[in-house]
């Protein structure tokens, strides 16, 4: 469905721009929270117990409201237990889902797009509920202390019960995040001289690590199987020094007949810090043959290919092969307005998980102090192009000469913002294609072969140094 007269491609903008009833209210009570937090609720002062109060008040007549009263009560009194700050938790959970929902729907509607009837996993039991408890009770002491009191003692707690969590795969999910944080807060130890504290980012990780912690949270969703025809949209990259994630937006078609679907597939592999742009393609490259045709620009017929109720296609190469050319754009004109959007699982609601790929085009580009701005249907949509990745041709500069683009619609920092995954613009007088995965299966640009060079010579030697110490 294209929207009457928008001027903006297939989705609208004006519901991105209407203000939200309660959305400030609710992000100042979380915030408010998150703030509690800084200084530990061991002895909150009574700036903390306002604010846990706040956060009482904005569940009130909500299934929560009875239980998050007490544990605000109880901990402003000092005398909370490890159920008390697991309420908080939930309460704050609760919150951003709420945002996380109306935000949505915001962006369904600016769409046209319906979204998916599919049922998401619901938890069930969990085994090993002594390890669950001491990683709660790890959480707890950090709530306790607050992150102005951490230091490594206390950060280092954590590194048992990984250790011990790692090996059952129904807990991986869970150990992986427990020593992620633990690794941000060991690098910010000790916490008391901390300049800049994340607020927010350490709040986030902390209720859905207390959330993680109860029996069946952290099951694996299960998954079902899928056959039919898969149109890549782009590639998101997620970089980190010590590791690399692609992230593939697709249409998928099934054989069936039944109707469309966004989806996702990605691969994550380690890396070392010295492998940067272009080099990343070479260790994400042998690990799907998806990255191949999403470079090549072709589609991928799969056969019985896991995938959860999400969306998230478990890849298994063996189940895909490669398909007819598909370009993005096309993609995006004819089948992306009719693919429902997926699933959300309950814990996964949250601003910050939102990601919609959408289709702009007949839009302006405007730059002003170096923010990019697109103006779609006399309305601004701020340009996020510090997300472009340097591993792929794509660049802002493109993205502010071009006449259509194909983004994720994100929203943070209180407002929607695009994402570009690929532009058609103008260079050299020729109408050109650009795609932030455009290197995913190999590249003939200059800048792309010297990345990759350095890259092969970097990974060698480290492979040399790593077979040697095995040797000793």
């Amino acid at each position: 469905m294209v929207p009457a007269d928008q001027g903006g491609g297939v989705m609208r903008a004006d519901p991105l721009t209407e203000p939200v009833d309660g959305l400030d209210e609710v992000l100042t009570a979380v915030d408010a929270f998150d703030q509690a937090l800084v200084a530990g609720l061991l002895r909150p002062q009574p700036g903390q117990a306002a604010a846990l109060a706040g956060l009482a008040e904005a569940v009130a007549g909500t299934p929560l409201a009875a239980r998050v009263a007490e544990a605000a009560e109880k901990t402003a009194a000092a005398s909370a237990g490890e159920e008390h700050l697991t309420a908080l938790a939930a309460a704050r959970t609760a919150l951003l889902g709420s945002v996380h929902d109306v935000l949505a729907a915001r962006l369904q509607e600016a769409t046209g797009r319906a979204r998916s009837d599919e049922t998401v996993f619901t938890p069930g039991g969990q085994k090993a509920v002594n390890l669950l408890a001491a990683a709660r009770s790890w959480l707890v002491d950090l709530a306790r202390a607050g992150w102005q009191g951490i230091d490594h003692d206390m950060v280092s707690a954590s590194a048992q019960v990984v250790s011990a969590m790692l090996p059952d795969p129904s807990l991986r999910r869970l150990a992986a995040l427990l020593d992620g944080f633990a690794a941000e807060l060991a690098a910010s130890c000790p916490g008391a001289t901390l300049e800049r504290v994340p607020v927010r980012r350490w709040a986030d990780l902390w209720s859905r690590a207390m959330l993680l912690t109860l029996p069946g949270a952290a099951d694996v969703p299960a998954a079902a199987t899928v056959t039919g025809r898969l149109l890549p949209l782009g590639v998101d990259v997620h970089e980190h020094a010590t590791a690399v994630q692609a992230q593939v937006h697709a249409v998928f078609e099934p054989a069936d007949g039944s109707a469309s679907r966004l989806v996702r597939a990605a691969v994550s592999v380690p890396k070392p810090d010295t492998v940067v742009g272009a080099g990343l393609w070479q260790l994400l490259r042998p690990h799907t043959s998806l990255l191949a045709a999403v470079g090549e620009g072709r589609s991928m017929h799969l056969a019985d290919m896991p995938v959860t109720a999400e969306g998230d296609l478990l890849w298994e190469d063996g189940c895909a092969r490669s398909g007819e050319p598909a370009d993005a754009f096309a993609t995006a004109r004819v089948a992306l307005p009719a693919a429902a959007d997926p699933a959300t699982a309950p814990l996964d609601r949250h601003p910050a998980r939102i990601a919609v790929p959408v289709l702009l085009e007949g839009y302006t580009a405007q730059e002003e102090d170096g923010v990019l701005t697109f103006i779609v249907a006399r309305h601004p949509l701020a340009v996020d192009t510090d997300r472009i990745p340097a591993a792929g041709p794509l660049t802002p500069e493109a993205v502010a000469a071009s006449g259509a683009c194909i983004g994720l619609l994100r929203w943070d920092a209180g407002t929607y913002r695009i994402q570009p995954l690929a532009v058609e613009t103008t260079a050299r007088k020729r109408n050109v294609t650009l795609h932030a995965g455009g290197w995913a299966g190999g590249t003939a640009d200059k800048a792309g072969v010297r990345a990759e060079k350095a890259a092969t010579a970097a990974v060698a030697v480290l492979r040399e140094r790593a077979g040697r110490l095995l040797r000793k």
